[in-house]
């Protein structure tokens, strides 16, 4: 049984991690490579970054290539999904939505519950389970 619970060596194991860019999903994504899994990195483009490159903010594009050049190092395969409709249906519209109405609404958890999370999931499930 490897380290993660499976009945499998850790070789024969992959491991979708969703990374954002930040130093936590990282150390796990470079921690499970050198364990010996099979990584693979995801990483959810949620907005068109043309005007926010350099921006240190969720899924954006500093953050998706500090993904990127980690996975490059560690030698393990990257992937960006484009999410930005997704996120626009399940989190900017439920948001301007919320916001009309006098409400204080959450994107962040909003997103967790729907694209992040969910969606991730399912596309886990369907191309690498």
């Amino acid at each position: 049984m490897n380290s993660l619970g499976f009945d499998k060596l850790e070789k024969d194991t992959k491991v979708v991690v969703a990374m954002s860019g930040g130093v936590d999903s990282s150390v796990a994504a470079v921690m499970l490579k050198k364990q010996g899994y099979d990584v693979i990195g995801i990483t959810l483009k949620l907005y068109n970054n043309s005007n926010v490159s350099k921006s240190k903010s969720c899924c954006a594009g500093v953050d998706i290539q500090d993904a990127e050049n980690v996975a490059l190092k560690h030698h393990f395969k990257h992937l960006v999904l484009n999410y930005q409709e997704k996120f626009f249906d399940g989190v900017i519209s439920n948001f301007v939505d919320s916001y009309s109405n006098g409400e204080t609404p959450l994107p962040c958890v909003k997103c967790n519950q729907t694209v992040k999370f969910t969606d991730l999931l399912n596309e886990a499930k369907k191309n690498w389970s």
